[in-house]
């Protein structure tokens, strides 16, 4: 009993395995997109990503008839949605806005955005995953996009300066 238990236990570590070492990029790249840090520094991203993995794991056994990819997608943006809600003060609140492309969006449409541009969900699929309905899922899109189109460009200094034309 005992040595099936064991090489049940040993399967399921090795699935996981695999598992993670397939999604776990894709993953923390979809919770760095999120959290809007820079790639190279992403603690909340990462932290995201070890509770949805953990979280994956625990109901590994569970997922038979389940695409564990989109179990965790679906962990990950529940936490995500929850700890913005939370920890940054709700919808409407003054609070730090991380550097970056997304920075100028809020965290419900950071996470529309990821959800259909980056994950490829359709809004319907958005719309379930995050309990809204789907006419709200498009227009925090649209908004998001348009945040997103209309934000200023930086403008690189000239490789030569003003003295580089003159020569």
């Amino acid at each position: 009993m005992r040595e099936r238990q064991a090489a049940r236990g040993a399967r399921r570590a090795r699935e996981f395995e695999a598992f993670v070492a397939g999604a776990a990029g894709r993953l923390l790249h979809a919770a760095t997109l999120l959290t809007a840090e820079a790639p190279g520094a992403n603690p909340r991203a990462r932290r995201l990503l070890t509770l949805a993995l953990a979280h994956t794991y625990a109901c590994w056994d569970r997922l038979r008839a389940e695409d564990p990819y989109h179990h965790a997608r679906r962990h990950l943006a529940a936490r995500f949605a929850r700890e913005a809600w939370h920890h940054r003060g709700g919808p409407g609140r003054n609070r730090r806005r991380p550097p970056g492309a997304l920075a100028g969006l809020t965290a419900q449409e950071r996470l529309i955005i990821v959800l259909r541009l980056y994950e490829g969900l359709a809004e319907e699929q958005a719309a379930a995953l995050l309990g809204l309905p789907a006419d709200r899922v498009r227009v925090l899109c649209d908004r998001a996009i348009t945040t997103l189109t209309r934000a200023p460009v930086r403008r690189a200094p000239a490789v030569g300066g003003a003295g580089a034309a003159a020569s």
